[in-house]
């Protein structure tokens, strides 16, 4: 990654060092399941003398071309040789590298939960805030009817409980192991020593593993957070066309010393929103990644290790700066409270499916005759009065009245009155 958009702990989890250390952690572990299989001692003295070396596995790479070979030959030149032959006894590389995978990428589930559950607290503290702010409500970008503002808040909040239960179930049941052998058919092993491995690792065993886990797995985990992405995206192009200018009901924070354009000093643009647009981009492509990763050739090839060398540790790195980043752009946030009730109250053609349902009531017309007296009114109107007076104006043309209205000076009591259950018993839990 970039040092730019680089997560810390995320590069730490991925580095070289991580990577052959948590393969060091399941040959251990393998070392440590085979018990009578080996000779006694074998374990402890590789556990105390095993150290992972990655410049010392590069060079030996440059001549093996095999990097699990380079990688059990740094740890074994430093064994006796009656030790060392025990080191790998058994495994096939895959049962190294994807077992080694899961725990990266289990270790590599846990800032991404803390950061999904952050930008959780920034949503409803908005949505609480805003719950009884008489907004705007649009439909295809038009005027449709006011609503409380901190639905836009809310509806994202939903969204993402339900895309913090999706990760917390793929992560606890989609990151497997395998200690299985060559095309997973334990020559030399068993089941019941991949399962101790397992246990001492911490990960549910493989059912069936065609000496790699299958990349369904890996695919599902992608799309999860391709849809966690989408959901980062909607909350941030929401705010780059509310900060639009003619728009203007919210900003994002501009901090002191900040400039919004190299040659006009008055921009203050939505550059976080913008950047946040563009991550949810690369981390959707990589869904055609994962799901090409599935068809592999007979029991196995290399065709995915390429690509999840690449586009996983970025995956998760990207996703945990989004969803901080997005978290932030939220606790900055300046809304225009004034702006977005004046433009809810001001507007008179708001009321026009309120008034269309009174008349189809009250009136003894067809729908399609209630329709034209409304539309007809809300097309000439210039203000509220305007189109109250022009709706009683059509009726009475037609020989008809009507006194049962709505009042167009009381709209928050008619599009709040169901605020409170929209929020539920969420409320009471905070």
């Amino acid at each position: 990654m970039i040092p730019r958009y680089e997560v810390q702990e995320m590069t730490a989890i991925w580095s070289d060092q991580s990577r052959f250390e948590t393969y060091l952690q399941v040959e251990l572990a393998v070392l440590k399941a085979l018990g009578d299989e080996i000779p006694s001692g074998v374990f402890e003295e590789i556990e105390k003398k095993a150290r992972v070396n990655p410049a010392r596995i590069e060079e030996i790479e440059k001549l093996t071309r095999h990097d699990v070979i380079a990688f059990c030959t740094s740890i074994t030149e430093n064994l006796r040789p009656e030790i060392g032959k025990y080191f790998h006894y058994g495994v096939t590389s895959s049962d190294i590298i994807d077992t080694s995978l899961s725990l990266l990428m289990k270790k590599s589930s846990a800032p991404v939960l803390s950061a999904v559950k952050d930008l959780k607290t920034a949503l409803w503290d908005k949505a609480l805030r805003y719950k009884n702010l008489l907004a705007m409500g649009r439909s295809h970008g038009i005027y449709a009817e006011p609503f409380g503002f901190g639905q836009k808040f809310l509806g994202l909040y939903r969204e993402l409980e339900r895309r913090e239960r999706d990760l917390e179930r793929v992560y606890l049941e989609e990151l497997t192991g395998q200690i299985s052998g060559a095309v997973g058919n334990y020559t030399l092993l068993s089941r019941k020593i991949e399962e101790k491995a397992l246990a001492i690792l911490g990960l549910p065993r493989e059912p069936l593993s065609t000496q790699v886990i299958p990349r369904d797995r890996i695919a599902k985990i992608i799309s999860i957070h391709a849809l966690t992405a989408s959901l980062i995206e909607r909350a941030a192009l929401e705010i780059r066309h509310l900060h639009r200018s003619e728009v203007g009901e919210v900003y994002e924070g501009f901090e002191k010393g900040q400039r919004g354009s190299s040659t006009m000093p008055h921009k203050k643009n939505p550059i976080s929103s913008e950047n946040l647009s563009g991550m949810a981009r690369i981390l959707r492509s990589h869904v055609g990644m994962a799901m090409e990763n599935c068809i592999l050739w007979h029991e196995r090839d290399i065709s995915h290790s390429s690509t999840e060398r690449l586009y996983l540790p970025d995956n998760f790195g990207l996703l945990v700066y989004s969803l901080r980043r997005l978290t932030k752009t939220l606790e900055n946030l300046v809304v225009d409270e004034e702006r977005i009730r004046g433009r809810a109250l001001e507007n008179f053609s708001t009321l026009s499916s309120l008034y269309l349902h009174c008349l189809i009531k009250h009136l003894d017309l067809t729908r399609d005759e209630c329709y034209e007296i409304v539309q007809g009114a809300a097309f000439k109107a210039g203000s509220k009065e305007d189109f109250h007076n022009g709706v009683i104006l059509e009726v009475e043309k037609r020989g008809l009245s009507v006194s049962a209205l709505p009042s167009p000076n009381d709209l928050a009591s008619l599009y709040l009155k169901e605020v409170e259950a929209l929020y539920g018993d969420d409320q009471a839990l905070r």
